[in-house]
């Protein structure tokens, strides 16, 4: 079984965040969980895995940035991430032991609902502390419209 049209959730400039690495990592997310909701059973457990591990790094990059440049939210940023790795983990165990593909994708639905708010308000204030740290500005976004860029991604 594998998941219908209807889960699909693909990269669009609206995750955008201003901060290049930031948004390569957010890119690589997106597409491992849209291949989690796309993928047929059999597939699932190496793609957690793969998740899992892209999901470790890229947690643990925005954190030591956060450390390192005292930004204010950390604490509530980094309890998100730790909430979000303990589902990953707890589903990778069920997997691990047989069966579970429904609540492995059930968890890559919920991924795919929390990310956008996420990234809209926990990634877009990292991203400008840290741009504002290191250029002593915000960041400028330039997002393309949805026709433009739905055109592009397909070509």
């Amino acid at each position: 079984m594998s998941a219908n049209t209807e889960e699909l959730f693909t990269w669009s400039d609206r995750f955008l965040v201003g901060h290049e690495a930031m948004d390569a990592t957010h890119r690589e997310f997106v597409e491992l969980v849209g291949a989690m909701l796309a993928a047929p059973d059999a597939e699932l457990a190496r793609l957690l895995d793969d998740f899992a591990g892209h999901a470790e790094r890229h947690f643990e990059d925005e954190r030591q940035s956060m450390l390192a440049t005292g930004f204010p939210a950390a604490e509530c940023h980094i309890d998100e991430h730790k909430a979000v790795l303990a589902s990953v983990h707890e589903v990778r165990a069920l997997l691990a032991g047989g069966g579970h593909e429904a609540t492995c994708r059930a968890l890559a639905r919920e991924l795919s609902r929390w990310f956008p708010a996420h990234a809209d308000y926990m990634d877009a204030s990292l991203a400008q502390w840290l741009v504002k740290k290191r250029l002593g500005g915000t960041p400028v976004v330039l997002r393309r419209s949805p026709t433009e860029s739905a055109a592009t991604e397909q070509a």
